[in-house]
């Protein structure tokens, strides 16, 4: 079977929105280097990056204090919470930092205090920050683990959490239900509105969403979806090293402090984030929140849907490659996260090979989703390739990514 026609698949017109304006805006994007890594981590906005350096010079100290130095920080910190909220459409009570998601979830596991016995719907295809907590708890406190999974004669190489087969999980005994709003691998969206209902048919149950994969990419409204809880990684929105996780007030309820015993716990920061940290990234967060507004979700999608119309338009057509996820380029239903394998290549051999000789950024593995990448999807340790794309990358880029990639491919026989 012959592969595709590599012109006539780049040179498909699309609306183009210009990104030369927004790619301005990022110092990184003018190095020589063209990031298809988005998933693992995106570039950060020049404004992001010249609040955490004037914040380091100027309001270096502990918030709280009296003095001028002191109430600038209280107040620069504080914003920073203001906007973790805003993006959610949360409360300022209802958010905490962490220096990671993988640290917060852990950390929320252990604010739980149900009755031996009780049960947790975990999802079996999520990265393992997701994962490894609830297994954890649930041996802590001798709890019933019930596993999520996809149905494998729904097509073993685009698995989805559907709130029909999570239904049947569900019982009287249901504490806490996990799972993923977009695969780091698959791109694969989730109807996270509807699983909310499901899980909320029984009473106290709670929502954990790991949002990480999710939100650079379209807006999240927290009290919409209805969730108890939801996380993610504003490194991967375009800022620093530092996670965020929502916690509703009414999920609040369920939950042990961590806290010294004599500070307050009226907050989820107060309830789950220990000690002190992160003052200059959490206050460099709302030039993001408000570069996002500007922008406008609506134009990010489109943008983000051309991308990755071309690359599957390229791969759904070359009979050597398997895309894993969402086949469709239909943003309603994917993000632009895609990853495939090649026939006859290792995928580790294939991304070393294109990075010898060209400037493209991507990544082979399971991203730490091995359940899913090396069980259900049943790979080996090269795990997949991965092209995972931002607003922020251009047409030309992945046209000359899909060129530089069937060159490759093509020197090896079928």
């Amino acid at each position: 079977m012959a592969g595709p026609d590599i012109e006539e698949v780049i040179n498909r017109e699309f609306a183009n929105l210009s990104v030369e304006e927004v790619r301005s805006k990022f110092p990184a994007l003018q190095e020589d280097q063209v990031f298809l890594d988005n998933a693992g981590g995106s570039q950060v906005l020049g404004v992001v990056i010249e609040a955490i350096s004037d914040y380091l010079v100027k309001s270096n100290v502990q918030f709280g204090g009296g003095y001028k130095t002191s109430q600038s920080s209280s107040s620069r910190s504080f914003s920073g919470v203001e906007a973790g909220a805003k993006f959610l459409n949360a409360q300022k009570d209802e958010i905490a930092y962490g220096p990671s998601t993988t640290q917060l979830l852990r950390n929320l596991s252990f604010t739980f205090q149900f009755q031996e016995g009780d049960e947790i719907v975990v999802s079996a295809i999520d990265h393992e920050a997701n994962i490894a907590p609830w297994k954890d708890l649930a041996s802590r406190l001798k709890l019933i683990i019930k596993w999520w999974k996809p149905h494998e004669e729904d097509g073993a190489t685009n698995p989805t959490l559907l709130p029909e087969d999570l239904k049947s999980l569900l019982s009287p005994k249901t504490r806490l239900v996990t799972c993923t709003h977009a695969s780091n691998v698959l791109g694969t969206i989730h109807d996270i509105k509807a699983i909310a209902e499901a899980v909320h048919a029984v009473p106290k149950a709670l929502l954990c969403v790991d949002g990480v994969a999710y939100a650079p990419h379209r807006p999240v409204d927290v009290k919409e979806l209805g969730v108890d809880f939801y996380v993610l990684s504003w490194y991967k929105v375009y800022g620093p090293h530092v996670a965020m996780l929502y916690g509703s007030r009414a999920a609040q309820e369920q939950m042990h402090s961590l806290g010294h015993y004599f500070n307050s716990h009226e907050t989820l920061e107060n309830k789950i984030s220990l000690g002190s940290g992160y003052y200059e990234l959490v206050q460099a967060l709302p030039p993001i929140v408000e570069y996002l507004a500007a922008e406008e979700w609506s134009a990010i999608a489109t943008q983000e849907s051309q991308l990755q119309a071309t690359l599957l338009s390229y791969l759904t057509a070359n009979p050597k490659i398997t895309i894993f996820g969402e086949p469709s380029d239909d943003g309603k239903m994917r993000l632009p996260t895609v990853s495939f394998k090649v026939a006859g290549w290792d995928s580790r051999e294939l991304v070393e090979t294109l990075e010898r000789t060209t400037n493209f950024g991507f990544r082979w593995g399971a991203f730490y989703s091995n359940w899913l990448v090396n069980d259900f999807l049943g790979l080996g340790a090269d795990g997949v390739v991965r092209v995972s794309m931002a607003h922020y990358n251009t047409l030309e880029e992945i046209k000359g990514f899909i060129k530089a990639i069937d060159r490759v491919i093509s020197r090896k026989p079928s």
